[in-house]
């Protein structure tokens, strides 16, 4: 008999538990609410960290059957034929030089890599100008969007008023996002990931949302290309974003940030810009 009630509809006993996210579902149709309302695919992420003291023999046997997946999916793209295609090379060679220029290091994956099949970013060179594949990602409303064609003089404050500004984004994005559009703009914080980095010590670059996208990624490592995490400075709840002297709690919830000052004197010692699990 299970212990736990379905977290969707709260009704019935739960008999079923999501692999990706953890909730608990009582039948099929809460199953696929539960996948609509969290943009939840349902897949373990095999990737996810697990702490010294929880790993156990079925986590080794996950990640080896992981490395085995990365290699033949690594072997299988280096077969490709487009991979020694001169029009694919000379293309994402230019790609990469152009990048260089404006002191961007961009990094492509090998083909058969999801990030690499979906990248469409190009560079136009009468314009002189970038047309970037981007994502958005609003970790307090579990939502994210893919753009693409985003010309690389447009401010990241344009780029996002069709979603979070109240009176010209669209109705359903608008109702999605309520938590941002309803929040003071000046309490919006734009995150990049900073890559290369190992998964217990995630940092995260503050981007200005006055600046155009270009100017923000100057000095910046992309993979493929750029995602930005838009997160609320008055939520708070596991993620601490520590930068400039000051200690900005970031939640997936609406409860706001309290006992700040006890909280970010116990984590001064982390070093500025580090994003950590605060339990």
């Amino acid at each position: 008999m299970s212990l736990h009630r379905c977290e969707t509809c709260g009704k019935e006993e739960a008999k079923y538990r999501c692999p990706r996210c953890m909730k608990y579902s009582c039948s099929l149709l809460c199953v696929k609410k539960h996948k609509l309302a969290l943009s939840c695919n349902g897949v373990r992420d095999k990737t996810a960290f697990v702490s010294v003291n929880e790993f156990t023999d079925l986590n080794l046997l996950s990640d080896y059957r992981f490395l085995e997946d990365v290699g033949r999916t690594a072997d299988a793209a280096a077969r490709h034929c487009l991979v020694h295609s001169p029009a694919t090379k000379r293309l994402l060679y230019c790609l990469r030089n152009k990048a260089r220029g404006y002191n961007i290091e961009l990094k492509t994956l090998p083909i058969g890599f999801t990030k690499r099949r979906e990248n469409s970013t190009t560079f136009n060179f009468g314009e002189n100008k970038f047309y970037w594949h981007l994502k958005l990602i609003f970790p307090h409303c579990h939502a994210e969007y893919t753009l693409k064609g985003v010309p690389d003089d447009k401010t990241l404050a344009d780029i996002l008023k069709p979603y979070i500004d109240p009176v010209e984004s669209d109705p359903v994005v608008c109702q999605r996002l309520k938590i941002y559009t309803a929040s003071p703009q000046s309490d919006v914080q734009i995150l990049m990931k900073i890559e290369n980095r190992n998964r217990n010590s995630v940092r995260y670059n503050e981007l200005d949302a006055s600046k155009s996208l270009l100017d923000n990624l100057k000095g910046k490592v992309i993979i493929e290309y750029p995602t930005l995490f838009v997160v609320l400075k008055t939520l708070k709840n596991d993620m601490v974003v520590l930068g400039q002297g000051e200690h900005i709690f970031i939640s997936y919830g609406s409860e706001p940030a309290e006992n700040s000052d006890s909280e970010s004197s116990s984590l001064s010692s982390v070093e500025d810009g580090e994003i950590r699990d605060s339990s």
